[in-house]
């Protein structure tokens, strides 16, 4: 799974664990991206979802789960992100992120995932 982001001690469900800023990237500049190996890391973004941003801080480095433990919200007038437990962390667990963007959606993603 290669990265991942542990929590150090308890966190009860419904905790903001991270808000971070993006950086947002043109239709273009991801059609280049997606070339690289920052394809693994960048979101897609906006309402149309043709645009991409990488997340500054840990989000980028969240593990996928379909039954993930937090859940990530993307504000487009803020330009930022945040995730937030889905249900209680105990110390030590990894916290995982869904990455077809909803906690629970079940769609296949473009690698296999658990």
């Amino acid at each position: 799974m290669g990265r991942g982001v542990y929590s150090s001690e308890f966190i009860a469900a419904g905790t903001v664990v991270e808000q971070s800023p993006v950086l947002v990237m043109t239709a273009e500049e991801r059609a280049l991206l997606d070339q690289t190996r920052l394809h693994d890391y960048i979101f897609e973004w906006g309402h149309d979802r043709r645009q991409c941003c990488m997340a500054l801080g840990y989000i980028p480095v969240y593990n996928h789960s379909y039954r993930s433990n937090c859940e990530y919200e993307m504000d487009f007038d803020a330009v930022t992100m945040k995730v937030t437990t889905v249900r209680d962390i105990d110390a030590g667990e990894e916290l995982f992120i869904n990455y077809n963007g909803d906690w629970d959606d079940e769609t296949p993603l473009w690698f296999a995932a658990h």
